[in-house]
């Protein structure tokens, strides 16, 4: 008798490794593997996910209101899980203050800041566990949140300026535009103060209809940081927004970092230390897909907790 119940519970434990295994896979491989589950598979998977739709959809209710998001333990992986790119995150990030994101390459600070918005849900064969919150405690993933809202409320700016290939005014106008707002006065507003916003208006209130791919590097990416702001995000998500500029261009950029900051929370991956160092006032430290260390810039940058943190910061490992 013993001997049934123990091989029962193996096979339960089988069948539900085989149902997790499914349900990492991409939509299509796994609702294709579906049909060649048992039925008690089945049942295992369609309980799992109706067990996860109800985690999604339930807020935390323990959630900081000093925070703008709260991790927990979060994991990513490219490629069907043949990469595992992020490795157990536990953070949060304080809202309406700038946060920097340091690390070797393939660390996975850009990959984590992707996440945020879930502009990684565009990748195919990407798979993900845990739970990042946002805002009020809505997990990200909930379908109660659509990715259009979400991209609204929190913008994105890249590594290298990307203007629409149309004029200044229109670039900034796009967003409003899409969201149903047409009357021209009421644009006109919105493209003044955005341009404002982003430290750019007294450089092209007088060729508003130029396009913005005829501005210099710098000034496209104030435009970009214009468009985003036109959609009052609560939220700027910057990946090494000045890695391809001049160091003028650049000063610019850091200089318009700590003006906005007033009003928005901004998260800024950097490869720079002494770029975070000038515009943060947290600093994350990523390596090899793990977050190792995250607290007050000043802090990271003369007494470190951890020594991969101080590796890190004094040139040893990279």
């Amino acid at each position: 008798m013993a001997k049934n119940k123990k091989t029962s519970i193996d096979q339960d434990q089988r069948d539900a490794n085989k149902v997790n295994k499914v349900l990492r896979m991409g939509k299509v491989s796994s609702w294709l593997s579906y049909f060649t589950l048992t039925s008690n598979q089945k049942a295992i998977y369609k309980n799992t996910k109706n067990r996860i739709k109800h985690d999604l959809e339930t807020k935390k209710v323990d959630f900081n209101k000093d925070n703008i998001f709260e991790v927990k333990n979060f994991n990513f992986w490219y490629g069907n899980q043949k990469k595992h790119a992020l490795i157990d995150i536990d953070t949060s990030i304080a809202r309406n203050k700038v946060t920097a994101f340091i690390g070797p390459s393939g660390c996975g600070k850009s990959t984590f800041l992707r996440c945020l918005n879930r502009m990684n849900d565009q990748i195919e064969n990407t798979y993900s566990t845990g739970n990042i919150f946002f805002d009020d405690g809505t997990n990200l993933r909930s379908p109660k949140l659509n990715t259009l809202e979400l991209t609204t409320r929190v913008g994105m700016i890249f590594q290298k300026p990307s203007p629409f290939p149309m004029s200044i005014y229109d670039n900034v106008a796009y967003g409003p535009r899409s969201h149903g707002i047409n009357d021209k006065k009421t644009l006109d507003n919105i493209v003044q103060e955005s341009l404002k916003g982003a430290a750019l208006w007294d450089e092209v209130k007088n060729n508003l209809y130029d396009l913005g791919t005829s501005l210099s590097g710098g000034q496209q990416q104030r435009l970009c940081i214009a468009r985003a702001i036109a959609l009052k995000p609560e939220v700027l998500l910057m990946d090494e927004p000045t890695s391809g500029l001049d160091p003028i261009a650049t000063s610019k950029i850091e200089e318009l970092v700590l003006q906005l900051r007033q009003n928005y929370t901004i998260i800024i991956v950097t490869h720079s230390m002494a770029q975070a160092q000038r515009v943060s006032d947290d600093t994350a430290f990523f390596y090899q897909g793990r977050l190792i260390e995250k607290g007050p810039t000043k802090k990271i940058f003369t007494s470190p907790d951890n020594k991969k943190t101080r590796e890190y910061i004094s040139g040893k490992i990279g």
